[in-house]
């Protein structure tokens, strides 16, 4: 099924405090300098942080870390670790002076849920993170489960979520791999004969997805393929994009692999297959999420495996 770090260039580190207290942790997934990204925010409930700078109509188009993490709107100060880390390896859109890294991240809700509420990730870890993808060789494996911004994470608010990730090399070298943080409302379709058997009783949730490709996009081609990516959510999860899930996909494009661009036509066909890979590989990373993750007791409650019936 393959990881994120099949696309040549990536890396993925994780931290996580799981004691005392604590439940959670930030992942952090490091490109080559120079990867283009933008990002697509569909859920109702979203927590994030410089995404508005992703948008294919601003100044920047390159894309330094993106931080997963754990701890609601607080978590998000993971970011500025991770941002320190960049700017000390000169990482960053230049400016007189010095260089301002560009680091957008986005949160799971999973406060509380080790115990103590005020537990939440700190710019530290989101400095360790980083540090930890930065110190991995090229195509590393990547962890799955409870690890990262997947340790405090729940699927349908009883069972235990997690990391998951995929991959895929379609027949003109491109490869499309993706990272899934699986917090969601919903439950895996394929355990789904009807819609009431989706339906759980609401609350904060949230599926982060990352989506790297080696191919070389622009940043609209990068928000269309995030945008396309989220039916890889919808297929794996039911419900899925409500009121109360922060469903976001960032899109990550290395460009070292040149698609067909002959004409319209094969510069349409080359977008739809990859975006459609996109979708497929987001699916995967969600369902490998669901089963790498392991059952956790903590002074909050007991959080058991899903298993496929």
């Amino acid at each position: 099924m393959g990881t994120i770090t099949d696309v040549p260039g990536l890396r993925v580190g994780h931290v996580q405090k799981d004691r005392d207290g604590w439940l959670t942790g930030v992942t952090v997934v490091l490109p080559p300098p120079g990867t283009v990204g933008s990002v697509d925010v569909q859920g109702g409930g979203p927590a994030t942080h410089e995404t508005d700078a992703l948008d294919p109509t601003t100044l920047v188009s390159h894309v330094d870390a993106v931080v997963l993490t754990g701890g609601s709107a607080y978590g998000l100060a993971s970011a500025a670790g991770a941002q320190r880390w960049c700017e000390e390896n000169g990482r960053g859109f230049a400016v007189p002076g010095g260089v301002v890294p560009i680091v957008p991240a986005a949160a799971i809700f999973d406060l509380g849920r080790g115990g103590d509420f005020s537990a939440r990730p700190t710019p530290d870890m989101g400095y360790a993170a980083t540090a930890a993808a930065a110190a991995q060789k090229e195509g590393h494996d990547v962890e799955r489960g409870n690890v990262g911004a997947g340790t405090g994470a729940l699927l349908g608010r009883t069972y235990k979520g997690g990391v998951g990730t995929a991959s895929a090399t379609l027949n003109n070298g491109v490869v499309v791999g993706a990272i899934a943080v699986v917090n969601a409302l919903g439950l895996p379709t394929v355990e789904q004969s009807v819609l009431e058997e989706a339906v759980v009783e609401p609350g904060p949730n949230t599926t982060l997805v990352v989506v790297a490709t080696n191919a070389v996009l622009d940043v609209a081609e990068c928000k269309r393929t995030a945008s396309a990516a989220h039916a890889g959510i919808a297929r794996a999860l039911n419900p899925s994009h409500t009121l109360a899930d922060g469903d976001t996909v960032f899109c990550l494009a290395t460009g070292a692999v040149a698609l067909d661009r002959s004409d319209e036509a094969a510069r349409q066909l080359s977008l739809i297959t990859l975006q459609s890979a996109a979708a497929d590989v987001v699916r995967l990373a969600i369902l490998d999420g669901v089963a790498s993750a392991e059952t956790i007791t903590t002074p909050a409650g007991e959080y058991g495996a899903f298993r496929s019936a």
